[in-house]
């Protein structure tokens, strides 16, 4: 089996060409702090709340592999401001599988959401929303997600390759543990064009233009059945006008 190419790691100063030309764009650890303005050494420690999230229990493939969480809250420049707890939504249209439905989460914890260095990163990324679509106040969702093999096989993305319905999306890689797999794809939403890559660097993000592609990761496996093993992310989505919700459909 041919082995998975290296993310194409694009520098700041050239994440803006790089997201308008493709589309899609990746930044390393050191460059995702530098974007959040931050020392290198601050977003790793908010990886011990990945070992406290709750199994998810609307998998409708009958999986028990996938826990996490879900916030939302207003990006407004420097301007944090949570919401009152809500479901995530998202249209069938952007998910055939898990659309169209409601689905209640356990929020995050609050030692994660009053972090200094969670503040720090949603604000560096929704400059970036900024950059791609103007100044203006972003609708975020963010999604701490773990995928474990406890099946044997773990799918972090088990809808298969696609949208999400917002703006931009960001996918941190937190930790990668004895799993291979893992592979991140990325598809021009008009056409067969694409590249893949596989995220093993903690703290690694893909940043996507979700008008223009489409996206997935493939299962992940154990490379040693006898230990736990798993894939950490989180997703963070940004929308202009206010979350999906279906009143809005």
């Amino acid at each position: 089996m041919p082995t998975s190419p290296p993310p194409p790691l694009t520098a700041l100063a050239d994440l803006p060409d790089q997201l308008a030309s493709a589309g899609f764009a990746v930044l390393d650890a050191a460059t995702l702090a530098q974007l959040a303005r931050l020392p290198a050494d601050a977003l790793p420690p908010l990886a011990a709340h990945w070992d406290d999230l709750p199994p998810d229990q609307h998998l409708r493939d009958g999986g028990r592999y996938r826990r996490r969480r879900h916030g939302c809250m207003v990006v407004d420049g420097a301007r944090i401001t949570p919401v009152p707890h809500r479901a995530h939504w998202q249209p069938v249209e952007y998910n055939a599988l898990h659309g169209g439905i409601q689905r209640w989460f356990e929020p995050l914890p609050p030692a994660l959401a009053d972090s200094p260095a969670w503040a720090a990163l949603l604000q560096g990324v929704a400059g970036v929303a900024s950059a791609l679509r103007g100044a203006q106040p972003w609708y975020v969702e963010a999604h701490p997600f773990r995928i474990d093999c406890t099946d044997g096989i773990g799918r972090p993305t088990p809808e298969g390759a696609h949208r999400d319905g917002v703006d931009l999306v960001a996918v941190v890689l937190v930790a990668r543990q004895n799993v291979k797999g893992g592979e991140t794809r990325v598809f021009d939403a008009r056409g067969p064009q694409g590249v893949r890559f596989t995220l093993s660097q903690p703290w690694s993000v893909l940043l996507l233009d979700d008008a223009r592609v489409v996206h997935e990761s493939t299962p992940i496996q154990p490379l040693d059945a006898a230990l736990p093993a798993h894939r950490d992310t989180l997703v963070l989505t940004f929308r202009r006008g206010g979350f999906q919700g279906p009143e809005a459909a």
